[in-house]
């Protein structure tokens, strides 16, 4: 079996793998902790989806909710031009909710599996943040849940409905776009075409039949100053009530007339195929492992992968559990396959040095807001996918994660950290946030002594491990070109002095230097 438990060697280099690939960025003591928690408890314990809080007002032109209030269940102000602002300063709530999630995130796979699944149903802001925010409450709510009821609960997803057109869906204007992105991205997958208007898995006439079975809803709330909440609402006379039958691909299924549940039924048809699985396993195989999907890797992993997703009626969470399990996700060529995303390459630096923005709500938010912008400089706007398939980088084929660094990219990369550790940081109110490195190095194994520093900083980014003379540079650079026992000397008569800048600034810009150098070798843009 390809997916048989992992019995081998349990030590930081298969914690960090497993803890690289399910958050964005563990510290050196969460990696330690995992190796002495052992294989199953720690995947036992990655595997949760915890309660968060909701988002919060703290831009100005939020006039509604008071400042530091959640603004999910409240109204729109009744001027146009009033609840336009209004509208912004709640995505923008939205975007540095997003970003807090993530740099505070628990040993959890939660975020990972969020940004996974924004990837999949891969829809863009709507017209009302609190559908937005809907949107994204039911990613987290199924994230290791039933992928089937996921697809039903999406479908009439308020902020679905209005980015694939499904809220102008009806039995006078059929309009296929959900139809079709439902069969061919969310569900069984398009394939090769083998014949005209016949793909591998349905045909044009099931697109044009899903379309029919869909019609009938539309969104209403949207910016009301009365109504608290956007909700998708059925209507009978905007359904299509004839009997629809769909092609061989779905045995010839013939789906009545059922009003508001019909789009359920056509769900299951859906999910009677096999191919449903192998789908979503294929892109859960790429996103946490690796993404050359050979033939015997479809044909023993996917294989396998969909067999348990199938077997445990399309729960996400037993999938999930034997594969990061197995002993194939612990093999030495998938480890470093990937090419960190801008999410995971700004939030490495932040997590695994334990750096969060602590000044004061207005300021910590507006930190996080100007990261989600610095990720969608870099090419990955968290809550806008640059289209319904998603980023390129999780499908296109054969570059896939390699899409993520290139001349430009790297440039910004490379600009970014610099800006994170020798430079000034990240400016907001007069405040700036860097990395907190005095915390990482304390938190290593043994700060006093050089090479384990920077044994430890090569085990929490480096997948792959770095050579010995790469290390030597880095070791080089934290003692400033002096024997090791200088450092040692340095970092103690700093821990004797707490808060003096005399002692404390020399060890600080020392391990500034060290991972400004380091987030600019390429072992480190590998995960």
């Amino acid at each position: 079996m390809p997916l048989t438990p992992y019995t081998g060697p349990w030590t930081k280099a298969e914690a960090a793998h497993l803890l690289r690939r399910t958050t964005f960025g563990p510290t050196n003591q969460q990696i330690l902790d995992a190796v002495t928690n052992g294989l199953s408890a720690t995947v036992t314990a990655l595997l949760q989806i915890p309660a968060i809080t909701e988002p919060v007002a703290f831009h100005p032109d939020e006039t509604i909710v008071p400042f530091g209030s959640s603004w999910v269940n409240a109204v729109y102000p009744s001027g146009a031009v009033q609840a336009q602002s209004v509208e912004v300063a709640r995505q923008w709530s939205l975007g540095a909710w997003a970003m807090e999630r993530i740099n505070k995130e628990q040993m959890t796979i939660a975020e990972k599996l969020c940004l996974f699944w924004q990837n999949h149903w891969a829809a863009s802001p709507g017209f009302d943040a609190r559908a937005t925010y809907d949107y994204h409450a039911l990613i987290r709510q199924y994230a290791l849940g039933n992928f089937r009821q996921f697809a039903k609960d999406m479908t009439i997803n308020p902020n679905m409905l209005l980015f694939l057109n499904g809220a102008t869906n009806n039995v006078f204007s059929p309009n296929e776009n959900y139809a079709r992105e439902l069969l061919e991205l969310f569900t069984i997958g398009k394939g090769p075409q083998i014949g005209p208007g016949d793909y591998s898995n349905y045909t044009e006439d099931d697109v044009a039949a899903a379309a029919k079975i869909l019609t009938g809803y539309y969104v209403d709330g949207l910016r009301s100053d009365t109504l608290t909440d956007v909700t998708a609402v059925y209507n009978a006379i905007l359904h299509d009530t004839s009997t629809k039958t769909m092609s061989y691909h779905f045995n010839n299924a013939v789906i009545p007339n059922n009003g508001a549940n019909e789009y359920a039924d056509l769900i299951d048809v859906i999910f009677l195929q096999d191919e449903v699985a192998y789908h979503i396993c294929r892109k859960l195989y790429r996103y946490f492992v690796c993404f050359d999907i050979t033939p015997t890797i479809e044909t023993t992993v996917i294989t396998e992968m969909a067999t348990t997703l199938i077997s445990n009626n399309y729960e996400i969470l037993p999938v999930l559990t034997e594969l990061f399990n197995s002993a194939h996700f612990y093999d030495i060529t998938v480890r470093g396959a990937i090419i960190r995303g801008p999410l995971e390459t700004l939030y490495a630096m932040m997590n695994s040095t334990g750096t969060e923005p602590a000044f004061n709500l207005a300021t910590d938010l507006e930190m996080q807001l100007n990261i989600y912008w610095l990720a969608e400089i870099m090419g990955q706007a968290y809550a806008s996918p640059p289209s319904v398939a998603g980023w390129p980088a999780y499908y296109q084929e054969p570059s896939f994660s390699r899409l993520w660094a290139n001349s430009t990219t790297l440039k910004t990369r490379f600009d970014v950290s610099s800006f994170l550790t020798i430079y000034t940081g990240i400016p907001v109110n007069g405040d700036f946030l860097k990395l907190d490195v005095l915390n990482f190095v304390d938190n290593l194994s043994l700060p006093p002594d050089a090479p384990t520093v920077i044994d430890d900083m090569c085990d929490v980014f480096c997948p792959k491990g770095v050579d010995v003379v790469q290390k030597t540079i880095l070791q080089s650079i934290l003692t400033n070109g002096q024997p090791a026992f200088e450092w040692t000397m340095q970092y103690n008569d700093y821990l004797a002095n707490p808060g003096n800048p005399v002692f404390e600034d020399p060890v600080r810009i020392r391990v500034e230097l060290v991972l400004a150098k380091l987030f600019q070798m390429p072992e480190f843009h590998a995960m």
